[in-house]
Parts: structure tokens; C-alpha cells; sequence
């Protein structure tokens, strides 16, 4: 059994993902699989330097994130550059750790944590799709305050991803995660009871 987890950025997406794992679920995430092809040494690293040039290494010759994040944020070309390349690997890379962890025990539910998950098409992948959702103006302070960016930077940040209230009507599963960690953990407890999975 899987399912697709995702919502926008700072809308709690780690926590729930926690709560899952905390009741039994395995996790891939795909944010973590992004920073694996982009250790130094990796093919997916060379090709990146390759399009943007030796300017987003550190002397360290580890890529430096700000550097490329505010290339790629501030311009939607170079946005689907990046996308192009390292897309397909983190795909890969998804597909060959769900099927081996759904060999090992299909009763088990697999969540793959995907932050674009809508944006990059994936939904058919996944039996069902969770949303971790919060109102917009939430997600802007909490991005504000955890990641120390003014209002601007936040909301170029949210205008790269799909609209969250885009993301909330297509979900299969919704989890409002605005309303305390309490109210989160019983709408996870919710659906652990109604997938059988207690």
C-alpha cells in the first residue's frame, strides 16, 4: 500500500511524514534523495555544473545552494533547467525504493514525500495522494520566520510552486495542519483507522 504525500513548502509536510513513520510507515522523501544526487562525485552534480557553470560549487566543490537557489527562483527557465536534470533521477531513484520496500511487505503503508509532486505530474504513481495544507497566509509566516526571508522572497518562493488551494481540492486524503499538532496527530490517527492499518 502507498500513497503520494505533499503539500507546499512550510506546510508542515516533515511533521506529518513524522507522525506516519511514528506509527509504522516507511519513508522515502524525496528532498533527501535530492541532496544524494547532489554530492560531490555524482553524475547528476557534474551535469548540473555543467548547465550552470563551476559558480555554484563551493571551494569545497559541494554545491552551494543559495547560490543556485537564487539563480533558479528568480527565473522560470533555468528553473525547468534544473528540473530537467534532476527530476528523472530522483524518479528513479523513488520507483526502485518503493518497489523493493512494497516486495518486503505490501501490507506495509510506503509514503513518498514529494513536494512537487502535482507539479511534476506524479500522481499516477501512487494509489492515493495526501495534502498537507495550511491557509496561504500561514504558509507565508511560517516560511518568513523559519528560513529568516522577507515577504517578497517568501512569495516568490510560494508563486514557483503550484497554489496550495489547487493542491487541497485535488487531494485524495486532506490533513489541515493550521490547527496544533494535536488536532494533526488525530486526523493522521483518523486515517490510520480507516485504511486498516491500526
Amino acid at each position: 500500500m502507498n500513497i503520494g504525500l505533499t503539500g507546499g513548502i512550510a506546510t508542515g509536510k516533515s511533521t506529518v511524514s513524522q507522525m506516519l513513520v511514528a506509527r509504522g510507515a516507511e519513508l522515502i522523501d524525496a528532498d533527501a534523495i535530492a541532496r544524494e544526487i547532489m554530492e560531490p562525485g555524482h553524475p547528476v552534480l557534474a551535469e548540473v555544473v555543467k548547465h550552470f557553470g563551476q559558480g555554484v560549487l563551493l571551494p569545497s566543490g559541494e554545491l552551494d545552494r543559495k547560490r543556485l537557489g537564487s539563480i533558479v527562483f528568480s527565473d522560470p527557465e533555468e528553473r525547468k533547467a534544473l528540473e530537467g536534470i534532476t527530476h528523472p533521477a530522483i524518479r528513479g531513484e523513488m520507483k526502485r525504493r518503493m518497489a523493493e520496500l512494497e516486495a518486503a511487505d505490501p501490507r506495509r503503508l510506503v509514503v513518498a514525500d514529494i513536494p512537487l509532486l502535482y507539479e511534476s505530474g506524479l500522481e499516477q504513481l501512487y494509489e492515493e495522494i495526501m495534502v498537507v495544507y495550511v491557509p496561504r497566509e500561514v504558509q507565508l509566516e511560517r516560511l518568513m520566520a523559519r528560513d529568516k526571508m522577507t515577504r517578497e522572497e517568501a512569495e516568490a518562493r510560494l508563486r514557483a510552486q503550484m497554489d496550495i488551494e489547487l493542491k487541497k481540492e485535488r487531494a485524495d486524503i486532506l490533513i489541515d495542519n493550521s490547527l496544533g499538532r494535536e488536532e494533526t496527530e488525530s486526523q493522521i490517527d483518523d486515517f490510520w483507522r480507516k485504511k486498516g492499518l491500526a
